[in-house]
């Protein structure tokens, strides 16, 4: 017997997360072309990052890298600059899969970003009708609003002491898929500005690990991809998402390399 629902939309790196097994991300700063996709892709990520908080990129640009990625199976996950539901909703309606929200410091941010994201009854998005992420194939309207919210993401980041001490309220809202610890963000705003190994980042560390466990959600690890050794550590711990580095730091870091070479 078939199913009456079958699923359209696939979100490879949300149903990794959902097995229990690590997901890993390249951050897009610099390229602005879909190639990196496909360069995203031969690598082995699950997920292309496409940074619009720490970027000059376009809403076009980010939505020519998303469509790319869809039709690679690599997730597009947007980071927005703030929590701005209009924007949000562009994005979304761009071709990404998931967004990251910057500066969470509270449940109630937590429960404004799943708002943006997610149509009623969750959320509050405006049903943009033909999705890209559906290749703008014609769906009834309820089916097109199942498939989209199931497969989206809601990626939250905690990147002050605020955001951290409200994090098992964070971690306990419905509809927030990824805690996603911030280490650059949150060691200055802890004195200690980029020491992503001092105790107080491990403590923080062990805080949200704590809550997402009560909470059902993923825990995800920012701003190490230079300490690889941490984000073992933290992976064993339960951790599951991994923001690994960006564009910029991976062709600075071979070029240098591939200059050493000849000295």
């Amino acid at each position: 017997m078939s199913d009456e629902n079958p699923v359209l939309l696939h979100n490879f790196a949300k149903e990794k997360l959902s097995r229990g097994e690590p997901v890993y991300s390249m951050t897009v700063r610099l390229v602005r072309t879909i190639d990196i996709a496909s360069i995203a892709y031969t690598a082995g990520f699950d997920t292309v990052y496409i940074d619009l908080e720490h970027s000059s990129f376009s809403l076009q640009d980010a939505g020519q890298i998303c469509m790319a990625c869809n039709h690679l199976g690599v997730t597009p996950l947007v980071r927005v600059p703030d929590l701005d539901p209009a924007l949000i909703a562009r994005v979304m309606d761009s071709g990404a899969m998931g967004i990251v929200v910057p500066g969470v410091a509270s449940a109630d941010e937590a429960r404004a970003a799943v708002r943006a994201v997610k149509h009623a009854p969750l959320g509050e998005r405006s049903l943009a009708g033909a999705a890209p992420q559906l290749h703008y194939r014609t769906f009834p309207a309820e089916q097109v609003v199942r498939e989209l919210d199931q497969a989206s993401m809601v990626i939250v980041m905690i990147e002050s002491q605020a955001g951290l001490d409200a994090a098992e309220d964070i971690a306990a809202v419905e509809g927030v898929d990824v805690v996603l610890v911030g280490a650059n963000d949150l060691s200055v705003e802890l004195g200690v500005a980029g020491q992503v190994d001092h105790p107080k980042i491990h403590q923080a560390y062990l805080r949200v690990i704590a809550a997402c466990k009560a909470g059902g959600k993923t825990v995800g690890i920012g701003g190490m991809g230079g300490r690889p050794d941490l984000i073992r550590q933290y992976l064993e711990m339960g951790a599951g998402y991994v923001s690994t580095g960006n564009d910029i730091s991976f062709l600075a870091g071979a070029a240098a390399q591939k200059r050493q070479q000849f000295s």
